[in-house]
């Protein structure tokens, strides 16, 4: 799955998501918060779910931190970068 987020259909979902979301965070605002999102998110996550891989209804703008929350087992910013 890590070459799929090198892939032009993901790169270009991944603007459209961002562009729809006002590149700000979801999950923060949720709370009130105004945070920039650089990361898009799958809710159903891709390994469980590759058919809604680029549905947009499965994907929302997060911060760094809200990915991290979401994802624990991924790890560090650096292990993140490709999900970016």
């Amino acid at each position: 799955m890590e070459n799929f987020y090198k892939t032009a259909k993901w790169k270009a979902k991944r603007e459209k998501i961002l562009r729809r979301d006002g590149y700000r965070c979801q999950e923060c605002r949720k709370y009130g918060k105004n945070t920039p999102a650089t990361y898009v998110h799958h809710i159903l996550h891709l390994e469980d779910r590759p058919d809604l891989a680029l549905v947009d209804s499965n994907l929302e703008s997060v911060c760094l931190p809200c990915h991290n929350k979401l994802h624990p087992e991924k790890g560090t910013k650096s292990s993140l970068s490709r999900y970016r």
